[in-house]
C-alpha cells in the first residue's frame, strides 16, 4: 500500500512514464501522479498534498523553475523535496535552481539508478521508515528495457600495422561525413549537401555523430563504430549544430541501431533517435531546421 505521494511533471509523456515506472519498481510505497506542465501541476498541488515533486525545467505554459518558485511561496510546500530533471545541466542553470530552493538536480538523460539515488537522498529517513513498515528493501531491480547491442557496437581489434608506402592513403578530415558513401573508402569528402554535427548524450556516454536525416519525429545519425553505443530504448539528449552558433537540444530515446552497410566489419553505425518533446516552441524551431537541412541536401 502506498504511503507517500509523488508528482511527476514533464511535457514528454515518455519521460513521465519512465520516471513513474522507476518509482513504482524501486519504491512501491510511493504513489505517483503526473502532469504535463507546471500549470497543471499547480492545479493538482492546490487540491492534493504531495511528499515529493520530480519536475522538468522546459515546459509550455509554466516552466519547472516557475513551479518551484510558486511552491516555495506556499507554506505547505516550502520544505517538500523538489528534484529538477532536465537537460539544462550547465552551471548557470544549476545555480539559478539552487537559489530558488531546488532540493536536487538530475540531468537528462538519466538512469533508473541515478534517479533512485536522488530520491533516496532527498526523502531520507521518511522514505526508509515507509519502506521498512511495508517490509520492502530500498535496493531496486535491475534497469528495465536494457537491450544489448554488443554484436553491432563492439570495438574491433586494431589491424596489424602495415609497412609505410611512399604514397600514403588520403584521409578525410572528418570520416563521419563519408559514412555510407562509396567515396568513404577513398577518403574523399562528399560534395553533396552539408552535414550537421550532432552530439547524442546518454546517461553514461556521449556519441559524436553527423545528422543523416531528420524530421519532426526522429533523427538518424551516423557514428563511428569505435565509440560506446547505447541500448534500445535508452534515453537520449540530442544536441544538433544548427549553424550560426545555434544549438538545438531535443529529448528522445533510441529507436533503432543498424549497421550502415552489410559488411560485418563496417566502420559506421546508424542510430535513430525518436523525439519525445511536445513543447510547441521546440517543435517550431525543429521545423525550421528540418526545412533548412533538406534544402541544403537536395
Amino acid at each position: 500500500m502506498a504511503i507517500l505521494k509523488a508528482l511527476v511533471v514533464d511535457d514528454a509523456s515518455f519521460v513521465r512514464d519512465l520516471v513513474k515506472r522507476t518509482v513504482r519498481q524501486r519504491f512501491p510505497v510511493i504513489e505517483t501522479t503526473d502532469a504535463q506542465n507546471g500549470r497543471r501541476a499547480q492545479s493538482l498541488m492546490s487540491r492534493t498534498s504531495f511528499d515529493l515533486v520530480l519536475c522538468d525545467w522546459e515546459m509550455p505554459e509554466m516552466s519547472g523553475l516557475e513551479l518551484l518558485q510558486w511552491m516555495r511561496q506556499q507554506p505547505q510546500y516550502q520544505k517538500v523535496p523538489f528534484i529538477m530533471i532536465t537537460s539544462r545541466g550547465d552551471k548557470d542553470h544549476v545555480i539559478e535552481a539552487v537559489k530558488e530552493g531546488v532540493s536536487e538536480y538530475l540531468g537528462k538523460p538519466f538512469s533508473p539508478d541515478g534517479l533512485s539515488k536522488k530520491i533516496i537522498k532527498v526523502m531520507g529517513r521518511r522514505l526508509k521508515d515507509a519502506m521498512d513498515r511495508s517490509g520492502k528493501s530500498l535496493e531496486g531491480p535491475a534497469e528495465a528495457f536494457k537491450e544489448s547491442a554488443a554484436l553491432l557496437t563492439q570495438k574491433r581489434e586494431a589491424p596489424a600495422s602495415r609497412p609505410e608506402t611512399s604514397k600514403p592513403e588520403p584521409v578525410a578530415d572528418n570520416p563521419l561525413l563519408n559514412a555510407g558513401s562509396a567515396k568513404a573508402a577513398t577518403g574523399k569528402p562528399q560534395t553533396r549537401g552539408v552535414m550537421s554535427m550532432a552530439s547524442v548524450r546518454f546517461s553514461d556516454s556521449t556519441l559524436k555523430s553527423v545528422v543523416k536525416d531528420i524530421n519532426l519525429t526522429e533523427v538518424r545519425v551516423i557514428a563511428k563504430r569505435d565509440q560506446e553505443f547505447p541500448g534500445i530504448l535508452d534515453q537520449a539528449v540530442v544536441d544538433i549544430d544548427m549553424g550560426d552558433g545555434q544549438m538545438a537540444r531535443l529529448n528522445g530515446y533510441v529507436h533503432q541501431l543498424q549497421a550502415v552497410d552489410k559488411r560485418q566489419d563496417t566502420d559506421f553505425v546508424s542510430v535513430t533517435i525518436r523525439f519525445v518533446d511536445e513543447d510547441p516552441k521546440k517543435l517550431e524551431d525543429l521545423s525550421r531546421f528540418v526545412a533548412r537541412f533538406r534544402a541544403s541536401n537536395r
